[in-house]
């Protein structure tokens, strides 16, 4: 029979090891919401088809909302903001009924073009319905515009509608983000995919650098960090899985953005190109989990809601 101290001596090992066991050091991730605020839903089986993708392209295939949650899902996903691709004045108004019936999809972002004659009209129309949340512009676009006074008026007629300006492009759209935010202060300006830099592992433009401190002065842009593993140069489909990779881009954002102007998207199902989806959130998702838990819980959803000013469907 072991003595009273020998007891005591073999307890105390038996709880160290315990305590040191790699099962218990690794904390479990913490529930929470998680919204994803960069899809794209589209059917080529209609009958009209679909102007994008293309045929031959591996994403011609009809892409839906529970398709999007069979991938998305599984990693704690709960809701999306829907991006409209397509430059049909009526695919703005397919994906708005497709919203309609299904809750998990918090609003869509339209296609349309503020120097349009009609640009006016067309707003009007699309914004009656609550969810349609904003357009997406291109920033050669924006960047062609910028002096361009019935362009400038549409951008107006935006903001006073409530509503937000996505705007996509290569390493200079954060500059010419900054340059519409700055003239328009009402708007609130959304940057997508980090403002494609390119691959995180190759020397990163200056003019995306400066891009990117310039547009984190300005309280009225936010900075999507998506796109990630599209951006790498290599095998379709094998980006790293490793978030240390992807640092040299998302570092300069967070420097510039901090917490409360970060939002999270996937790019799904134009991400496959790059990784699973398991793979793309998984690289913020250790990213942002080390910045602690309010961070996350801004990046993941809480700074959407700010910035798409998006209501609670469930």
């Amino acid at each position: 029979m072991p003595t009273r101290r020998t007891f005591f001596r073999q307890a105390a090992a038996i709880g160290s090891t315990a305590l040191t066991a790699p099962s218990l050091l690794r904390a479990e991730e913490p529930k929470r919401r998680i919204v994803d605020c960069h899809t794209h839903f589209y059917d080529p089986t209609r009958p009209q088809g679909v102007p994008w993708p293309p045929e031959k392209s591996p994403l011609y295939r009809r892409v839906l909302p529970d398709d999007w949650m069979a991938v998305a899902g599984p990693h704690g996903v709960t809701d999306t903001i829907v991006i409209e691709a397509s430059k049909w004045i009526e695919d703005n108004q397919w994906l708005l009924e497709l919203a309609q019936t299904d809750r998990r999809l918090l609003g869509i972002i339209g296609h349309l073009e503020p120097g349009d004659p009609e640009f006016t009209n067309q707003l009007k129309r699309f914004t009656a319905n609550s969810l349609f949340r904003g357009i997406r512009v291109s920033s050669d676009g924006a960047a062609a515009a910028a002096d361009n006074p019935v362009y400038a008026s549409g951008l107006k007629s935006l903001a006073e509608a409530g509503r937000v300006l996505d705007i996509n492009g290569g390493p200079l759209t954060p500059s010419i983000a900054a340059l519409v935010a700055a003239k328009h202060p009402d708007l609130t300006v959304i940057i997508n995919h980090c403002g494609n830099p390119g691959d995180a592992a190759k020397p990163l433009p200056d003019e995306w650098k400066d891009g990117i401190k310039a547009a984190g002065q300005l309280t009225n842009v936010f900075c999507k960090i998506s796109a990630l593993v599209e951006g790498v140069r290599g095998e379709p489909g094998k980006a790293p899985v490793d978030p240390d990779y992807y640092r040299p881009v998302i570092d300069p954002i967070w420097e510039s953005f901090g917490s409360d102007r970060v939002i999270y998207g996937s790019n799904w199902p134009v991400s496959d190109r790059g990784a699973p989806y398991g793979t793309v959130i998984d690289i913020v998702k250790a990213y942002f989990n080390d910045k602690g838990r309010d961070a996350a819980e801004k990046y993941f959803w809480k700074n959407s809601q700010i910035a798409y000013g998006w209501k609670d469907r469930n």
